[in-house]
């Protein structure tokens, strides 16, 4: 449909920009005042939020979950392999392709067994426990003033930050586990089955921009291959 693409095409479009003010001001030292928190989380959940929530709706639209997911992770394996031996800055560990792709295959075993994510109180319910998780990789439950502390044994071993329980010595240029982004894709994908049962809104098939559509159908390839060709061209430029 194309207002995913046309949402998708726009994230993609706002993922470039927010990594060439990255690589501007943390790899080639250019002084961007803007470029820092809140607006550079708000920014950077904005893009990931989208796409995630996306990918959850398209598996309405999948035919092999698992091969969706296969071919996620292989990418993810890829990216690690690649920005390990590069080493231009921190590798990406368990990122954001990583997390769609374990979202897919989680998505794809609830399938199997019968019991897939359907409906708009479910899609509330996996979106209210992603807010109320959103803390775990810092050490925490809950919202504003009300949030748990969680045990600093969860955190104590290096094999569970692909769940959102970064071991002591993690780190990662990107970083997107299970806990708690699966449980927005899993939004995203109940949101998507109910869509596909009751119909889209009217208004869903007005939507319509071609460049963003041809953008949001590619995304994963320009979301491989952009920043070595941005930090290829900001290496030459300031030379």
């Amino acid at each position: 449909m194309a207002f995913f693409d046309v949402v998708r095409g726009f994230s993609v479009v706002s993922m470039v920009l927010f990594h060439l003010c990255y690589d501007l001001r943390y790899i080639y030292g250019f002084n961007l005042p803007f470029f820092q928190p809140p607006l550079q989380d708000i920014w950077r959940a904005s893009i990931s939020w989208t796409f995630l929530l996306v990918a959850g709706n398209m598996c309405a639209f999948s035919r092999n979950g698992l091969m969706r997911a296969l071919r996620y992770l292989a990418v993810a394996l890829a990216v690690f392999v690649v920005t390990t031996v590069v080493s231009v800055d921190t590798p990406i560990s368990f990122g954001i392709i990583f997390c769609m792709g374990a979202s897919t295959l989680i998505d794809h075993c609830l399938c199997m067994l019968g019991i897939p994510p359907k409906g708009w109180a479910l899609s509330a319910a996996f979106f209210v426990l992603f807010l109320l998780t959103l803390g775990v990789p810092q050490g925490y439950v809950g919202l504003g003033t009300l949030k748990m502390q969680l045990s600093p044994a969860l955190y104590s071993t290096p094999y569970f930050s692909w769940l959102g329980l970064p071991g002591p010595t993690f780190v990662s240029g990107d970083y997107y586990p299970v806990i708690p982004f699966t449980l927005l894709y899993l939004s995203g994908a109940a949101m998507g089955r109910q869509f596909a049962a009751t119909g889209y809104p009217r208004w869903f098939h007005t939507v319509s921009c071609k460049p963003l559509e041809v953008i949001g159908q590619h995304a994963l390839p320009i979301y491989v291959l952009h920043q070595p060709i941005m930090v290829g061209i900001l290496s030459l430029i300031t030379m």
